[in-house]
């Protein structure tokens, strides 16, 4: 085998190292030979895993053998209610867990679905089509324009033949295909012209390629490959539950154990004592808190559908809440992937184009005043050219409903054919001149067809008796053949200071990422035929100059700045070459004056410590392969980066995968994208990732907020029990109570805490870290103050009962009643003052009116306990008078009153500068 790379081979060693005749391809007994040895032309999907397996595995987690293990303690105490429920959250996560990696491992079956099914190949001298399976290297194919390449190809001939490979290498259009081997010794993939790669499409001319690689070998089985071998992340929020369910098990279970042992050694009954003792084990752990962690995010799911993203992992709208790099694909994310000229010289002019996308909607400006082409012989002639050479067409997809708001228009137009001469077709309609209207007055009699070697198209077209060739192409080109110019509103010499006035604005456009074409014509003579290039393509007149980019998306600026703000770095990785990459970035405001912009070759000559050490200081990756990708995504990580990658093509989808929360683009995005993430935008809008960072900080903050109530009220649950049973005072609480306690504080209001407002300054912050302990930020100690005080609190109204009663029975259940109704007050009052992170007077306690209602549900459950003939027996309790009431009150209000008198009294925590997103640049401090 030969040591040179493919692209470095003429056409006759590629024929020759395949072994190989062009103009019959292999026989069958060869193709049989071949396939023993290379095997079928298709990707693997790995090794899988048996659905019931996958299912199983879903009950292996750490806090689900919690649950079943409080599900057990419920079952022996003959609370069979609560057993049923537990056994019921836990079959429901595992059936939404069992769904959600059931349906990430279709992410191959959906890269198998964009190869092609069917290739035309040359066996024994005769065309056949055959399943592209069946394809073996050696093989030669035939492609047409709309075919797909069926495997990687070596191209031997090439007649205009023009690929679309955006899904594969993020080119944002067709690229020009030819047969020359290629110099450099290092070639990037959107480079490698001479190629063709599986599951790319052909969008004109025709072609002809040798199979150099099929199946697993070709660069999408490497992405294939890619994906297999990389792993999902660990959401946070999964690291975070998995942590507070071992805390809580080993302290709930030491305290219960101290508190039987104290009260044994204090004389109370070691019956009751290991009722007591397993009751306050069933209430210390919160065994409802992944039902309301799964209820919280199922409720941010549906506010995320109201704002365009689909979320198809629960866990990833928290996540994205603690992203501090979003790496975005520039093509269809943050531009709208449709060709649109923005810029025209003509004549001296630069003009300006307005309009987005391919609607036909806009105006020709000329220092910001419409420019009227009746007028303008020179622009009129520009546009005719324009949609003359010119073989796309523009049509509107209607909808089915008459009324549509203006944004949904500009979606409604497509374009059929050439990204660029769409482009064009557009620049015409904007201004009336369509092939409709130029229909009557020309008609096209040839064309000359553009070739990558040319660089030019040409048609000669009949008008008024006359022949007239429109001619558009490469300025470089095309300057060389045109002889005249249009100046003034008239065909003069073209001069060498004319034609140097030309290639400076030639150069000043390209300086601005805007693809330049050049537009000229000239009248035919009679005896001319205008059937070769020679005849008419000669003695041109100039007209003048397009400009044409993908645009960037108007509402992505603010959206970055929106990300910045929130101390978010964004990072543009693009397949596109590095001047428009680095143009776009800095037009959206990505790329600061200090910012690095990296390019593919770079990239590969650095090693993983020189990346490492750079990779904050980079904003833009341009000319990047998959493999590159994946490895950015891998470098951030190590940084203590939490990555969000967007995407939307196929190569998008390992790094997507590897990400901390992978997002594709609903509406351009290709299966395999989509199926390799976490998070879906309907609207494929960069700015919805701003709404979903807003959802996912919230949605964590409401976490939080229930996990400091939960465990406040459950560590002063065990502290009354613990500090009673320390000071040899009676059993404050029964068992049966302390059931009740946990059943009607920790249900409703926690739950309505899950679905309370943000606080203002939310997205002012920086993100949290990925690392961040759920008890960060204070939350311990908030939870263990507010837990010692609502303890302390409850002894003593337990402790003042008593003494106001005597020695006989009655007291003793009526200071048990007492501190039964302190705890469930003091928790329902300390409820209010999770809403915030300073204190119960910092927000305004009736503005989430689902909590509100809640704590007015708890209170109706609690009231019959007390007030219900019937039910005082089985709970140990008698009516409480005004004075009891009182008592109770006070002391249930301390815990909550006196810690928020204490904070509004000291000085707001000030903000910390927001950085860019890594390294040392800092950006100036958000102000409240």
């Amino acid at each position: 085998m030969s040591s040179k790379k493919w692209y470095h081979m003429s056409s006759e060693e590629i024929l020759e190292q395949m072994r190989t005749e062009p103009a019959k391809g292999l026989t069958t007994d060869e193709v049989e030979q071949r396939r023993a040895v290379h095997g079928k032309n298709e990707l693997a999907e790995g090794q899988g895993i048996s659905p019931i397996t996958l299912f199983l595995n879903q009950f292996k987690d750490f806090m689900v053998l919690v649950l079943a293990g409080a599900t057990l303690v419920s079952g022996l105490l003959g609370e069979y209610l609560d057993a049923v429920t537990i056994i019921a959250i836990i079959i429901m996560n595992g059936i939404l867990g069992f769904v959600q990696e059931f349906r990430a491992e279709r992410s191959l079956r959906a890269l198998k679905e964009l190869s092609a099914p069917h290739a035309k190949v040359l066996r024994g001298g005769s065309i056949e089509l055959v399943p592209a399976r069946e394809l073996v290297p050696g093989d030669v194919v035939v492609l047409e324009s709309g075919d797909r390449v069926p495997a990687d190809i070596r191209f031997i001939e090439a007649f205009s033949a023009y690929v679309e490979e955006s899904a594969l290498t993020g080119e944002s259009v067709p690229v020009a295909k030819h047969t020359e081997p290629l110099v450099d010794e290092e070639v990037p993939l959107g480079d490698q012209r001479n190629l063709g790669f599986m599951g790319t499409m052909l969008t004109r001319g025709t072609a002809k390629g040798v199979v150099i690689r099929t199946g697993m070998e070709t660069e999408m089985g490497k992405i294939a490959d890619l994906i297999q071998s990389t792993d999902a992340m660990e959401t946070p929020l999964q690291h975070r539950l998995e942590q507070l369910g071992k805390i809580l098990i080993i302290v709930a279970l030491m305290l219960t154990v101290l508190v039987v042992v104290a009260g044994i050694l204090h004389g109370q009954e070691p019956y009751g004592m290991f009722l007591a003792g397993v009751s306050l084990a069933v209430a210390a752990i919160p065994e409802g808190l992944p039902a309301i962690v799964t209820i919280a995010l199922a409720l941010g799911v549906q506010r995320m559908i109201q704002r365009k993203a689909i979320v198809r992992k629960l866990p990833s709208v928290e996540t994205l809440g603690c992203a501090s790099v979003i790496c975005s694909d520039k093509t269809g994310t943050l531009t709208q992937n449709k060709m649109s000229v923005t810029h025209l010289w003509v004549g001296g002019d630069l003009l300006e184009v307005t309009g987005d996308g391919y609607d036909p909607r806009g105006d020709i400006l000329k220092q910001g005043q419409p420019v009227d082409i009746r007028k303008n012989q020179m622009l009129r002639r520009m546009l005719q050219i324009s949609v003359l050479c010119n073989n796309a067409s523009l049509h509107e997809e209607r909808s089915e409903t008459k009324k549509k708001k203006a944004e949904e228009l500009a979606g409604a137009w497509n374009i059929k054919g050439d990204p660029t001469e769409g482009a064009l077709i557009v620049l015409g309609a904007k201004a009336g001149v369509t092939h409709q209207t130029l229909e009557g007055l020309y008609s096209r009699v040839n064309e000359l067809p553009f070739d990558s070697e040319r660089k030019r198209m040409s048609v000669v077209v009949t008008h008024q008796g006359g022949r007239m060739v429109c001619t558009k192409g490469a300025p470089d080109v095309l300057l060389q053949q045109c002889s005249y110019v249009l100046w003034d509103e008239k065909v003069i010499p073209f001069t060498p200071t004319l034609k140097q006035k030309v290639l400076a604005a030639n150069e000043g456009m390209a300086k601005n990422a805007l693809r330049v074409l050049g537009l000229a014509y000239r009248d035919l003579k009679s005896s001319e035929r205008g059937d070769s290039e020679t005849e008419v393509e000669n003695q041109l007149v100039f007209v003048g100059l397009t400009g044409m980019i993908d645009p960037p998306r108007r509402e992505v600026r603010e959206a970055i700045v929106k990300c910045r703000r929130a101390g978010i770095k964004t990072v543009m990785i693009t397949g596109d070459h590095q001047t428009t990459a680095e143009a776009i970035a800095k037009q959206l405001g990505i790329l600061p004056a200090d910012g690095l912009a990296v390019n593919g070759q770079q990239l590969s000559s650095m090693s993983d410590e020189d990346l490492d050490s750079r990779v904050d200081d980079i904003y833009v990756y341009a000319r990047v392969s998959p493999e590159h990708k994946l490895r950015i995504v891998k470098a951030l990580q190590r940084q203590g980066h939490t990555v969000a990658m967007t995407g939307d093509g196929v190569n998008d989808a390992p790094a997507i995968k590897a990400a901390d929360i992978g997002i594709s683009m609903g509406k351009t995005g290709t299966d395999v994208s989509k199926e390799a993430s976490a998070l879906v935008l309907s609207d494929d809008n960069f700015a919805t990732i701003v709404a979903a960072i807003e959802e996912g900080r919230g949605i964590y903050e409401n976490i939080r907020k229930f996990i400091r109530y939960l465990l406040a009220s459950n560590v002063g649950e065990i502290l009354t029990m613990f500090l009673a049973m320390m000071a040899g005072l009676p059993l404050p609480l029964v068992p049966i109570q302390i059931l009740w306690v946990n059943l009607v504080t920790d249900g409703l209001p926690a739950m309505a805490l899950g679905v309370d407002q943000a606080e203002k300054d939310l997205m002012q912050h920086r993100p949290r870290s990925a690392r961040e302990n759920i008890f960060a930020r204070r939350l311990g100690w908030k939870i263990i103050s507010r837990g010692i005080l609502i303890g302390l609190c409850t002894l003593a109204a337990f402790y003042i009962a008593l003494l106001q009663g005597g020695d006989s029975k009655d007291t003793l259940i009526k200071a048990q009643t007492v501190a039964f109704v302190t705890l469930v007050m003091a928790q329902l009052i300390h409820v209010f003052d999770c809403r915030s992170s300073r204190s119960i007077f910092h927000r305004n306690p009736l503005q989430n009116v689902w909590l509100v209602l809640a704590v007015l549900s708890s209170l109706l459950l609690m009231l019959p306990v007390l007030y219900v003939e019937q039910l005082q027996p089985i709970f140990k309790t008698v009516p409480l008078g005004l004075k009891d009431w009182v008592l109770v009150l006070v002391f249930a209000g301390i815990p909550t009153f006196l810690m928020g008198l204490g904070s509004v009294m000291s000085k707001p925590a000030k903000h910390k500068p927001i950085s860019h997103g890594g390294g040392s640049k800092k950006m100036k401090p958000i102000v409240r």
